[in-house]
């Protein structure tokens, strides 16, 4: 097969959670730094058509793409390092796959033949994979293989990943394999058997690991580099150290210093060069550099799980450098947050975020915060679900409409502020069908989000089945709750603020899925600036 495409697959041994995605990402963002476009894919071995039905405590933040894709975690982390949208393609689960397979048997594409994991189910595996090279507008693609080597769910995966590396050639493909080299305290040394174990159980597959790229606590010696490079079949310079390190942002850099880029382009037959990371360096050099700093409180009922609000915590981080701010996020778990312990909770803040969610569970809490930030000139940004609850507050306690709620909520309530969108009155099935992707929303001039935004247009990414009711927008607006934001087709309420407010703000749609490090969004940017400003405010000092 002749192909001008390259592929990277990355896989994980030993143990989950060692950073696939960044590891990926960054090798991503150095061969970008040099020129190659360059994209990633997802494959995750769980039976769901999309995690858009997981509890955020399985699989942490749903990520949504502009083509209303509903997809794991790791497509915001290839976003935020290399500032190219993701797709529908970039992520494919085994419920997709055996969908797809299903389907077309039912269609009898299959003339009649009995269907099997080999070779029916790996060969749309590698349809897959090759979709986004075969769409010409990428040079390199790099597809991360979700769990762990061993797994009974990614078998099917690393037996396409055999194939693929016959059929496309040795110059074509490769894999890296990234594992764990833990150290033992009691002995006081650096372990390399689980490596050798996790790359025994590859090659039993039929997969030899091109590279491995070892997590580690502590440096790798170079005896022990060339232990591994003997007994894993691999050459010295192929294998890789992965240090902890402070920030994900570190991690291209590490990758860098290990030369993984140049190994990687040496074994694909690519010309190597000096990634240029000026851009990227600027980004780490504010971020490790504030000349302030500020106490954000992020009011969620999933705060126990980083992941769930993982979108969020990064573009504090991407807002934060632009600003030249450390954000510090409180989490602040809204179910056990009420009119007793708000004062204490919430007045050392200098901004909170109303975090998006689904359910009733926690929901009393957080219109709680939305009532103390209100009255006490708190900057405000409330997103999705976090939007709604400031309509609902605003409603009951300056409307005095003491029943209003969402129908998610209270389907019996006479001031539903809130309601289900008419386009899902008849949806049954809860897969994929909430309002996805890409919208776009007219700004209402001299507005906040219209100087925040600096445009009159814009296009913002969405997940969600209830909306603004606009039975009751005239008279939300004739007390000082203003929309300013407007789908033009559908006339629904994307934006709310409150113009005498220092600074609030709720949105219908999610801003943290588009903030990327080259393009913090402006939403989190303006409202980090209004933290600084009130925390300034509080102790006397001018921002002039």
């Amino acid at each position: 097969m002749t192909t001008t495409t390259k592929y990277i697959f990355v896989t994980g041994g030993v143990t989950s959670s060692l950073g696939k995605g960044i590891i990926a990402a960054s090798l991503a963002k150095l061969l970008q730094a040099q020129g190659y476009r360059t994209t990633i894919q997802k494959l995750d071995p769980y039976i769901n058509i999309d995690p858009g039905t997981l509890n955020p405590y399985e699989h942490g933040e749903c990520y949504v793409t502009d083509d209303g894709a509903e997809t794991d975690l790791d497509l915001g982390h290839y976003e935020r390092f290399l500032n190219v949208a993701t797709s529908q393609a970039n992520n494919v689960t085994t419920g997709r796959i055996y969908q797809s397979v299903i389907d077309k048997e039912r269609r009898g594409e299959f003339l009649g033949k009995t269907v099997q994991v080999v070779p029916h189910i790996t060969d749309e595996i590698k349809e897959r994979v090759q979709k986004l090279g075969r769409s010409g507008e990428f040079d390199i693609v790099i597809t991360e293989i979700g769990g762990t080597v061993g797994d009974i769910e990614s078998l099917p995966y690393i037996e396409a990943v055999r194939q693929l590396r016959w059929d496309l050639g040795e110059k074509n493909a490769l894999v890296i394999h990234l594992t764990l080299v833990p150290y033992l305290s009691a002995a006081g040394e650096l372990k390399t058997k689980p490596t050798q174990h996790s790359v025994k159980t590859l090659m039993e597959s039929g997969v030899q690991a091109d590279i491995l790229v070892c997590r580690t606590e502590h440096e790798l010696p170079m005896d022990l580099r060339r232990k591994l490079a003997l007994f894993c079949n691999v050459r010295e310079e192929a294998v890789i150290q992965s240090i902890d390190a402070s920030t994900i942002y570190d991690v291209p850099n590490l990758m860098l210093e290990q030369g993984l880029d140049t190994v990687v382009l040496k074994k694909l037959g690519l010309e190597s060069h000096t990634p240029d990371l000026t851009r990227w360096n600027e980004f780490l050099k504010r971020h490790k550099n504030p000349k302030s700093e500020v106490t954000i409180g992020l009011i969620g009922k999933y705060v126990e799980l980083q992941d769930s609000y993982k979108s969020i915590l990064e573009s504090f981080i991407h807002a934060g450098a632009e600003n030249e701010v450390k954000v510090n996020v409180e989490p602040i778990h809204s179910e056990y947050l009420n009119e007793d312990n708000i004062h204490a909770k919430l007045s050392h803040l200098n901004g909170v975020l109303v975090a998006p969610g689904f359910g009733e569970r926690g929901i009393e809490g957080k219109i709680a915060a939305v009532k103390y930030v209100r009255e006490n000139n708190i900057p405000f940004l409330g997103i999705c679900l976090g939007m709604q609850m400031a309509v609902i507050e605003f409603a009951r306690n300056v409307l005095n409409l003491k029943d209003a709620n969402s129908t998610e909520m209270d389907p019996e309530t006479t001031s539903p502020v809130i309601a289900l969108m008419e386009s899902q009155k008849d949806v049954t099935e809860k897969g994929g069908t909430m309002r996805l992707g890409s919208w776009t929303c007219s700004l209402k001039v001299n507005s906040m989000a219209h100087k925040v935004y600096k445009s009159n247009s814009i296009a913002e990414r969405h997940r969600h089945r209830y909306e603004f009711n606009n039975s009751f927008k005239e008279q939300i607006e004739a007390a000082g709750m203003v929309a300013t934001g407007i789908n033009p087709e559908t006339n629904l309420v994307e934006i709310v603020e409150i113009p005498e407010h220092p600074w609030f703000m709720g949105v219908q749609y999610h801003p943290e899925y588009k903030s990327t490090v080259a393009n913090p969004h402006p939403l989190f940017i303006a409202f980090v600036k209004a933290a600084l400003k009130h925390k300034k405010k509080n102790q006397g000092v001018s921002m002039a």
